[in-house]
């Protein structure tokens, strides 16, 4: 692989302020440097300390790091423990009373239950799990909603021992069959409805279709949660969650599991080829998920309100949502609709509502809010924000200073953190009491986490030259495997070109002279322009701090002379050009791409759109985009896209 040459500049620096520093759960760059040297000094007795230490264990471990079967690490293996105790039962005593979540509805109704509440809710589900023979290693689909008992299916699965996979509620019934019948599931959770914006979501009916599509005789029964009261079929392996579970006994004692038994599955890139079953382990995940809102989210459990908007049906949902807040004891904001109804303004609603204090949220978002105009936030009150985050993807630097002036009041640090559904935890990211920040940066690896930027053969490469971000040292939170795919674990994330124990994480990544880390995309979107290899995110970012721009999205298509040409796709902050002002605006930013970094990077075509095709979770399709600027039918599943009438927009070239 040729080098991927880093090509977009960015000096602005913000050191984190003395008032926050000095209450911060790392405190310094002094604190910072001292845990990563105790992690250099001994690795494995780095993270045991820190598992004895978070976590509340039913039988202690002995054995940290075991390594024998590299690259299927094994941690604090003899050790037993179990997450829902940990992020429920040991809380009790000293926040039985305190408010766990505070479930703001699609249409503005507020729901409050404190730990006590929840950990009643979570027993009555394990218990009545437990009453239809699902056992320790059953796998159990959770369909849901974001919602409350979104959180108490997770926990009630983990208290049982069941592993749990959470298919997002925008999927298709395709694609939930596909992960039925890879997981072998024994039961489904699901919902007569969703609400989204207003309009109702047909959950149980995407089921009754799945159940139809092939061999899904492992499910044996189908819980259904009344979220809406609508209509729908039944059948005599259905049954109510209301009616399952309020016999059941308030109390469910706890199975106490390995901590390398799974928690969960997660499948990622369902949208070509077989999904692939992401398998976490139960103690190394729980302890990056700890360790991560503590140093990360500055995690304060006695004054915090915490707000994640990701769903439960992504990474981000489970471990910044389902369970890093709950074990920390944290007071947290569930959050059903969209950032756009019943109004634009509607997330900044929700933060002076409740009065939110650290706010975690995804690029794309800030990007589509920045649309609509700084006036909005401006008419609420923010003054609760202490601390903002962004997730997903790398953000620009342009919505960074949007997101860092308009939401934060130029008082907020930012915390971008690049981190997979891989990883299960943070990876990258400055520990906001500690690392000044850059705007585009994800900045520095956490402490004990061992990344590099190397080149195909696994030698690093220089400073401020594009290669593979991989890590080089196994760590908790990492998956253990794919779910009955060994093989294609193996040779996907530890490749024998790197030595075969180095993780491969599939993104492009440059280290500038400070050793910041700055993502340029994943490998597949690296564009190679007259023998130039560039990385589309630079380009977006370019294209992005040009004042009319809102968001935009750069692919590659063949060229008979350049090898590939560069394609945008760009969202205007007003409203969408066409004709003679299209091809006006478009040469303009042209221009503006060839000032900002140079001719080679400026794109071949623009194309307008009134917004970017994105699936329901907030990432941008890129391969729709591929295929859109190939000029190829569009024979991929669609059935997350937020909006469809769009892809004609996006036909559209302005040469």
């Amino acid at each position: 692989m040729a080098d991927i040459e880093s090509i977009l500049t960015e000096t602005r620096v913000f050191p984190p302020a003395d008032d926050f520093v000095g209450q911060a759960n790392v405190s310094g760059m002094a604190a910072y440097r001292a845990l990563s040297q105790k992690a250099e000094a001994d690795y494995a007795g780095f993270w045991a300390g820190l598992a004895r230490q978070h976590i509340d264990w039913h039988a202690p471990f002995t054995r940290s790091l075991d390594e024998t079967h590299a690259p299927f690490y094994k941690w604090f293996e003899d050790g037993e423990l179990n997450v829902s105790y940990n992020c429920l039962d040991r809380h009790l005593a000293t926040r039985g009373d305190q408010t766990a979540l505070i479930f703001e509805a699609d249409d503005g109704r507020v729901t409050k239950v404190t730990y006590k509440q929840l950990h009643t809710r979570v027993c009555q589900l394990a218990n009545g799990l437990q009453s239809l023979g699902v056992e320790k290693g059953d796998r159990v689909i959770v369909y849901m909603p974001m919602s409350l008992e979104a959180v108490v299916a997770m926990q009630a699965c983990a208290r049982i021992g069941a592993i749990h996979s959470v298919v997002f509620g925008g999927f298709s019934a395709k694609s939930l069959f596909e992960r039925i019948e890879d997981a072998r599931a024994k039961v489904v959770i699901t919902a007569d409805e969703g609400m989204r914006g207003g309009k109702a979501v047909a959950l149980k009916r995407a089921v009754d279709e799945a159940l139809t599509m092939g061999d899904t005789s492992c499910v044996e029964r189908v819980i259904v949660y009344r979220r809406t009261g609508g209509a729908v079929n039944w059948g005599k392996r259905d049954l109510w969650w209301h009616e399952l579970t309020q016999t059941q006994a308030i109390t469910s004692e706890p199975v106490w599991v390995s901590a390398e038994h799974p928690l969960f599955i997660l499948y990622t890139s369902g949208s070509t080829g077989k999904p692939k079953g992401v398998q976490h382990s139960t103690g190394g995940y729980l302890l990056g998920a700890m360790l991560s809102m503590q140093w990360v989210f500055d995690a304060k459990p006695d004054t915090d309100v915490y707000w994640c908007t990701a769903d439960v049906g992504w990474i981000t949902g489970h471990t910044y949502v389902s369970y890093g807040p709950l074990a920390l004891g944290m007071t947290e904001v569930i959050f059903e609709g969209i950032p756009t109804y019943p109004h634009a303004g509607r997330f900044w609603e929700v933060i002076a509502k409740h009065k939110v204090t650290t706010f975690y949220t995804a690029p794309t978002a800030i990007r589509s809010l920045i649309k609509l105009g700084a006036e909005l936030p401006a008419q609420h009150d923010l003054s609760s924000l202490r601390l903002l985050g962004t997730v997903g993807e790398p953000i620009n630097p342009e919505a960074w200073m949007w997101y860092h002036e308009v939401i934060g009041g130029g008082r907020c640090p930012i915390v971008d953190t690049w981190w997979q559904t891989e990883t299960g935890s943070n990876m990258i990211s400055p520990l906001p009491g500690a690392v000044a920040t850059k705007p585009g940066s994800c900045t520095l690896p956490l402490p004990g986490i061992m990344a590099a930027v190397v080149d195909e053969t696994g030698h690093p490469v220089d400073s401020g030259h594009g290669g593979l971000l991989v890590i080089k040292r196994p760590f908790p939170s990492q998956l253990r495997t794919l779910w009955n795919d060994p093989d294609r674990f193996r040779h996907t994330y530890f490749p024998d070109e790197l030595g075969g124990t180095t993780y491969l994480a599939g993104d492009s990544a440059h280290c500038d002279k400070d050793g910041y880390f700055w993502i340029m995309g994943r490998i597949d979107d690296v564009l190679n322009v007259s023998g130039h290899r560039l990385g589309t995110m630079e380009i977006e970012s370019a294209l992005v701090s040009n004042p009319r721009v809102a968001e935009a999205a750069v692919v590659g298509r063949p060229h008979d002379i350049k090898g590939e040409a560069v394609v945008a796709y760009v969202v205007l902050k007003g409203a969408r050009a066409v004709g003679d002002e299209a091809k006006k605006i478009a040469a303009e930013l042209r221009d503006w791409v060839g000032k900002e970094i140079g001719p080679i990077a400026k794109p071949d075509e623009i194309r307008f759109g009134d917004n970017l095709p994105k699936t329901r979770s907030g990432k941008i399709m890129r391969r729709l985009l591929r295929a859109i600027a190939k000029g190829e039918d569009i024979t991929q599943d669609i059935s997350t896209l937020e909006n469809p009438a769009i892809l004609d927009q996006l036909k559209e070239a302005v040469k």
